[in-house]
């Protein structure tokens, strides 16, 4: 494979990393913030909107392995783009070094989410105990 169909994969990819994280907030850290803020009812009607939560919720366990998998993904493509040549065009690679710089701050985001996730779903209850 080409190094500008990797960037092009691994940029999709990064991308694709900060959605499936924002979702393990979705099903674990949301609810349990506006429990303990008192705002039970603004979950009870957030849920009424977007029943899809409860889906992600139960099959949390999925979404958290497919979330780790895709950052694991994405991580190894962000390390092989790093030692992949920029276009010799100046032009282009400012476009380039500034897209590496974008890249890794939305892996490194996507990441933080994935880490607050699991902070609320898995570890919490066991310290909750």
């Amino acid at each position: 494979m080409d190094s500008v169909a990797e960037q092009k994969i691994g940029s999709r990819l990064t991308w694709l990393t900060i959605f499936t994280s924002a979702s393990t907030l979705l099903c674990c850290a949301l609810p349990a913030l506006l429990v303990a803020l008192g705002a039970g009812a603004a979950l009870a009607s957030v849920v009424s909107v977007f029943p899809q939560i409860v889906w992600v919720s139960e099959n949390k366990t999925l979404v958290f392995v497919a979330a780790g998998v895709m950052l694991a993904v994405a991580g190894y493509l962000q390390y092989r783009a790093r030692f992949l040549p920029c276009p010799a065009d100046a032009a282009l690679a400012a476009a380039c070094a500034r897209q590496r710089r974008v890249s890794n701050v939305i892996y490194f985001a996507s990441l933080a989410l994935y880490v607050v996730g699991v902070g609320f779903a898995i570890v919490g209850p066991y310290l909750a105990d």
